[in-house]
């Protein structure tokens, strides 16, 4: 740890103060996808399947099967569809009371992505504006000597001078990728709570009813 302390206090000299604030916006970031993860688990988020399995028996007008299946799922959406079954409430008054709520719970699902969007879009510009400071520095550098320059002056302050927009890549590709993951499913429980609302709310579809099989050939002939 000792060692790992002192090469990172050696790399953030060596990329300066901008270093330091894009190291500081990672683990920020970090903190937030982690707590993200386990809030949107809490949230019912990563059980879309079971809950769409549990809403299924209701669309068939199974309501008993149903309400077990959604007693033993306990996320928000799940106790949410067990207040609508013991409503009595008009079905459009339900409707619209049912959109409600479950849009205030999934904007729940939402808070911290705006941090998320904000550091994936902010990390690349402030690399690139280290890198533009360093530029400046290095070519001070280079004047400052004069007739006598030396390459390796104007290349040293270069490639310390990219490594800010490096920095700021890494950490902002990362984050739009696991931004993006969280969008995706956040989109995808919200169809799913619209389809559960018309499913409490909307009348029982009838089953198809298959007809017949038609006699094959050899039944036919014999028939004849």
């Amino acid at each position: 740890m000792h060692d790992l302390a002192i090469r990172l206090n050696a790399f953030i000299e060596l990329g300066g103060w901008v270093v330091a604030v894009l190291l500081g916006l990672s683990v920020l970031a970090g903190a937030v996808i982690l707590w993200k993860l386990a809030h949107l688990r809490m949230l019912g988020l990563g059980r879309a399947a079971r809950l769409q399995a549990a809403l299924h028996p209701l669309s068939q007008g199974q309501t008993a099967a149903a309400r077990d299946a959604l007693t033993r799922l306990g996320d928000p959406l799940a106790r949410l569809a067990l207040r609508a079954l013991a409503s009595s409430a008009p079905p459009a008054t339900l409707r619209d009371r049912l959109h409600t709520e479950s849009d205030a719970e999934l904007a729940r699902a939402e808070s911290g992505l705006r941090f998320l969007d904000a550091v994936a879009q902010v990390a690349p510009l402030l690399g690139l504006f280290g890198t533009v400071l360093g530029m400046i520095e290095a070519f001070q550098a280079l004047q400052g000597a004069g007739a006598s320059v030396d390459p390796s002056i104007l290349a040293g302050g270069i490639w310390v001078a990219l490594m800010t927009t490096a920095v700021g890549l890494a950490i902002a590709m990362p984050v739009s990728l696991i931004l993006t993951a969280f969008e995706a499913r956040i989109a995808a429980h919200r169809r799913l709570a619209d389809t559960m609302v018309e499913i409490l709310c909307g009348p029982v579809l009838p089953q198809p009813t298959l007809p017949d099989p038609a006699p094959s050939a050899g039944l036919r002939a014999a028939a004849v």
